[in-house]
């Protein structure tokens, strides 16, 4: 958790000195129930932030709802292990003032991007909102409607120079647990950014979350929400009634396909949006891929570009989608013209390469011998080989239709997860039988595996 926009800091909050076991550095925050502080875990190292509910002791009253929403992250600790989401480390039922312990992520709120002086580029926004559509749809699998999402609760993840490199999903206390069989609030979330059939209170499914993400973007992307009124019932009257004006009208460089894809998104009946966020994030990704928004960098290899190439390659066929994050942000991801040689023979190895477009040739003594394409691994020996003499290649593999690679070192391999690094041991054991037995299949003698 970050410091969010929409919290304002009180000076006369009494700072204390440890809240259980973590010692206080200082107030990031605070909301309508809660208080938000900066904390050392000095048994673990590193920083939390924890959200400690004020106390409620002789509070109570009908709609106070503050023990449901604390209850409701609380039972999310340690469940939803995902790069966009922020950790929930722990939950502590103090009787008199419950907190939460979460990840730290320094930096601000997409809020801080809603300004018309501050607004991202297109393509980064369309990234932005693909990494939370595929957030959201992990959340889902595990049973968990968000039914509060805004930019106040998506945290941009900013690098030295401040500029946003990735986004995470925070605030799980309106969250519908789907399977949770205790009492559940219904009628919570923010009005500027709720579907219809939410205001209502009826049921919702993961198309309420959808509709909710498209009124994010279409803020990010204009500057305003998509429907601005001066109280609740006129902004209720046109979440109801009115379309958001057209993005295209709203800022330059909006395409018909990036204003179409929104305003699926935030159509007034469910039946009319995406079905599940699969569709979204699917058609989100597909504006960049096929360069239907603006590209601040038109040969950058985009993370949204890179997972989907990841999914559908056999390779990691076994990976989920935890540890298919893990190799978007860990690999080597190059593009590599025609006639670029990956390996020369003689040279020792030191990287592999998997093939996720075009197409490589293997070539010995002057002869072609194979041509690989998508999903084909490279060079892996350089990872499997026991002793420095097997890891010189015996051919040459040069590029024959302009290539983009997945590579890793043993060394950068090693800093994946162990149970990512269990995914690639398997995937190079389906690998090298499939060529033993092609081998067995093709000749009489063994040959050295590419």
């Amino acid at each position: 958790m970050s410091m969010d926009s929409s919290l304002t800091l009180d000076s006369s909050v009494n700072l204390p000195a440890r809240i259980g076991r973590y010692k206080v550095l200082r107030q990031l925050g605070e909301g309508a129930t809660s208080d938000v502080f900066l904390a050392a875990d000095e048994f673990k190292g590193g920083e939390v932030a924890i959200k400690r509910m004020r106390s409620w002791a002789g509070r109570a009253e009908p709609g106070d709802y503050s023990l449901h929403f604390y209850a409701a992250e609380a039972a999310l600790a340690g469940r939803l292990p995902h790069p966009n989401v922020v950790q929930i480390l722990d939950a502590v039922p103090d009787t008199e003032q419950p907190y939460l312990v979460m990840e730290y992520v320094p930096g601000v709120t997409l809020k801080h991007f809603c300004r018309s002086d501050r607004l991202l580029p297109l393509d980064q926004i369309v990234e932005l909102g693909f990494k939370c559509a595929m957030a959201l749809s992990y959340v889902f699998r595990q049973g968990v409607i968000h039914r509060d999402v805004k930019p106040a609760n998506l945290l941009a993840v900013l690098d030295a120079q401040g500029q946003v490199t990735d986004v995470k999903v925070s605030d799980f206390g309106s969250a519908l647990n789907l399977l949770s069989d205790t009492t559940q609030v219904h009628r919570v979330g923010s009005l500027a950014f709720m579907p219809p059939e939410q205001i209502e209170g009826g049921d919702v499914d993961a198309r309420a979350d959808i509709y909710s993400l498209g009124a994010v973007l279409y803020n990010l992307i204009a500057g305003r929400p998509p429907f601005d009124a001066p109280n609740q019932m006129a902004l209720m009257h046109q979440i109801y009634h009115q379309a958001p004006a057209s993005l295209a009208d709203l800022r330059g460089g909006v395409t018909r396909e990036l204003d179409a894809v929104i305003a699926k998104a935030l159509a007034k009946h469910p039946n009319e949006r995406y079905p599940d966020w699969d569709s979204f994030g699917r058609a989100l990704s597909e504006l960049v891929a096929k360069q239907l928004v603006p590209l601040a960098r038109l040969h950058e290899v985009k993370d949204s570009e890179r997972f989907n190439m990841l999914r559908e390659l056999e390779f990691f066929s076994d990976f989920g989608d935890v540890e298919l994050w893990e190799v978007v942000h860990r690999a080597r991801w190059r593009r590599y013209p025609v006639e670029h040689a990956l390996y020369k023979r003689g040279q020792e190895g030191n990287t592999f390469h998997i093939i996720a477009q075009g197409t490589v040739e293997v070539w010995r003594d002057g002869g072609r011998v194979a041509t690989l394409g998508k999903g084909t691994s490279v060079g892996e020996m350089a990872y499997l080989a026991p002793n420095p003499d097997l890891r010189r290649h015996s051919t040459d593999i040069k590029v024959s239709e302009q290539c983009t690679t997945i590579s890793f070192t043993p060394d950068s391999l090693g800093l994946l997860s162990p149970e990512c690094q269990h995914r690639f041991d398997r995937a190079f054991i389906q690998v090298l039988v499939r060529r033993l037995h092609a081998a067995h299949e093709s000749i009489a003698h063994p040959r050295r595996i590419l």
